[in-house]
């Protein structure tokens, strides 16, 4: 009687399977059990040497390959055969630091959306959703993968949980939550990006010992430490940095800043926005060894994803940008799967790994013909053929919205001193990381400081979303918001804590909108003159939603039509790039790491008016 073998399922990857599942491996590729399928492509880049071999076979056994080598050497047979012999083969691509949840798409469709790209595998940056739900967190990330989606995510528990000492609710991360973390799945990486410098440095900072506790967490377990250097540029902060065992930044926004940051051993991710600067720069300054850079995404809507590429559209601005395809290819392959110590399992079309493969037509212009992903072929040009999923999403995941009351209009109201006519204001504007805040006199009436739209001035909300008490913080805004009267919009990703921001002209306008947000189960919602004029569901979080991105797309383009109708603020001398209009960017303007100095987070024991400055602890009133 034949003795037969039932392969284990290695979709979550545990130690145990992966015995097994290598053990297998071993008898393929010395011919003594048959392989699945053999798949013969034109050639193949071997990112480990950084040569082209011509004529190769890809064998595979379950979803590994088993062997590689030149056509027609394999010792075995296969069940299958399929001939490529008119495209190059490349390994797929990995996300070596991304934010699934800014695609604002559930993995599934996450999944859908970027592996026709040629993205296979990423390192899912997570301090977003678990900002949310601390709990559930590493269960969110492996469930797609457990009911059989091919794209591997590999979580990175976030060190922002919470983003710092003065925000709550949702989560919460120390030493043993980590420890937990990495021992449940050989899928968790590390700790996702160390951002709050101060509490690093700093023995008096709240933080400390917690974020300390995490990485004291990840260096036992061998995991790797992702850093957030945003804003260190002088040698002591870079030195400092690298010292306290961050391996690596994807904040670099300059040729000097990044070449100093690797001559001092932290590992380069760079993100697009700056990539042609960076890589002009260091190929002025004849870098030859690009092992320890890598290409990052961080953040891309599934609109944008859409309009210009997942990693594929990074690994051509790479190309445009100077850098060799070969090199390119490098740098979203091997080098971030090095840094992230996932070598035997992705990286590169190599033995032991996932049988994900990239299929170009054309090298230089990263043209994809098909994607195989765990060793069968999930996309043909830019059609999905891939599995989907259908989860049934728990009411963790899809109830987070918790506002258990009813927002009024005063809830964002500001109250002045009696017998005042005007009160000075604390002002803050997007994006704005001074030292210290913006003042202004502003006028009171019927015992209410107001807004001043004719200076620019409008009013920013913070409610909580976590206690159920609708705790709301406010304060007034410097030119971002609508300046159309009756108006405000708000969502609830608002990064890192994911509270719901609102921004408008009036105080009924920001309880419609806010009211209207706890109906859907978070997103956005656009409101003018009573009405609402456009909402965008992201009920999975309140950062996802559980549809295609073309779906999502159709959503956010309606959006901004409604939005182009409104009159937005805008102050001339500040971020023209991000501003005038929908300030669609704001989602991004409640952020509490370094190089934040003074934010609106929503009220807390330590800052009861939500207004704090989260490098110092300082606490200031919004009107005085």
């Amino acid at each position: 009687m034949t003795k037969t073998f039932s392969l284990p399922d290695d979709l979550l990857l545990n130690a145990e399977d992966e015995v097994r599942i290598r053990q297998d491996l071993v008898l393929v590729a010395l011919g003594k059990r048959p392989a699945d399928a053999i798949l013969r492509v034109g050639r193949l880049l071997d990112v480990n040497t950084h040569t082209w071999l011509e004529d190769q076979e890809i064998v595979i056994r379950g979803r590994r390959i088993a062997w590689t080598g030149p056509a027609g050497t394999f010792p075995g047979t296969a069940a299958v055969r399929v001939e490529r012999n008119h495209l190059s083969a490349i390994p797929g691509f990995g996300e070596v630091h991304k934010h699934i949840e800014s695609s604002h798409v559930t993995p599934e469709y996450e999944a859908a959306l970027v592996m026709p790209r040629g993205n296979t595998w990423t390192c899912e940056a997570s301090h977003e959703f678990s900002n949310v739900d601390g709990r559930h967190n590493i269960a969110f990330w492996l469930e797609a993968r457990r009911l059989g989606s091919p794209m591997k995510i590999f979580p990175l528990p976030g060190s922002a949980v919470p983003p710092t000492a003065y925000e709550w609710g949702g989560g919460y991360y120390g030493y043993d939550e980590q420890a937990g973390f990495l021992e449940k799945s050989l899928m968790v990486a590390g700790l996702d990006e160390v951002m709050d410098w101060p509490a690093v440095w700093n023995p008096e900072n709240p933080s400390h010992n917690r974020l300390w506790g995490m990485i004291k967490a990840t260096f036992e377990k061998r995991g790797v430490v992702e850093g957030h250097g945003a804003g260190l540029r002088d040698l002591a902060s870079i030195n400092a940095f690298a010292a306290a065992g961050l391996a690596s930044d994807h904040e670099g926004w300059t040729p000097e800043e990044v070449w100093d940051k690797l001559r001092h051993g932290i590992f380069i991710e760079i993100r697009p926005h700056s990539m042609p600067d960076i890589i002009g720069g260091l190929l002025q300054r004849g870098l030859q060894d690009w092992s320890q850079v890598a290409f990052a995404t961080d953040d891309r809507s599934a609109s944008d994803t859409l309009r210009l590429g997942a990693t594929d559209h990074n690994v051509r601005l790479a190309i445009r940008s100077g850098l060799a395809p070969e090199i390119a290819i490098q740098c979203v392959t091997i080098n971030p799967a090095r840094h992230m110590r996932l070598t035997p399992w992705v990286g590169s079309i190599a033995p032991g790994r996932f049988a994900d493969i990239v299929l170009l037509d054309e090298v230089e212009a990263v043209g994809i013909a098909e994607v195989w992903a765990d060793g069968k072929a999930v996309s043909k040009g830019s059609d999905y053929l891939g599995p989907l999923p259908d989860i049934h999403w728990p009411e963790w995941a899809s109830g987070t919205v918790n506002i258990n009351r009813t927002i009024k209009p005063k809830d964002f109201a500001i109250p002045a001193a009696p017998g005042r006519k005007t009160m000075q204001a604390a002002l803050l504007r997007p994006f704005h990381w001074d030292d210290n805040f913006i003042t202004m006199e502003l006028p009171v009436e019927n015992g209410e400081v107001q807004r001043d739209p004719a200076r620019n001035v409008t009013k920013f909300a913070i409610v909580d979303r976590f206690s159920g008490q609708g705790l709301v913080s406010r304060m007034f805004w410097l030119g971002c918001g609508p300046q159309t009267p009756d108006t405000a919009v708000g969502c609830t990703v608002a990064h890192d804590k994911h509270n719901l921001w609102i921004v408008g002209s009036s105080d009924e306008a920001m309880a419609m909108v806010a009211n209207r947000v706890a109906e859907i189960g978070g997103g956005w919602v656009l409101v003018s003159g009573g009405k609402v004029l456009a909402e965008v569901r992201y009920e999975i979080g309140g950062l996802m939603t559980q549809r295609s991105a073309e779906d999502l797309d159709a959503d956010m383009q309606r959006l901004y039509v409604e939005a182009a109708k409104i009159e937005w603020l805008y102050e001339p001398t500040f971020s023209p790039r991000w501003y005038p209009g929908f300030p669609e960017r704001l989602q991004f303007a409640t952020l509490t790491c370094a190089p934040w100095r003074w934010v609106l987070v929503a009220p807390c024991e330590a800052a009861p008016q939500g207004f704090v400055n989260v490098a110092t602890g300082e606490t200031h009133p919004v009107v005085w």
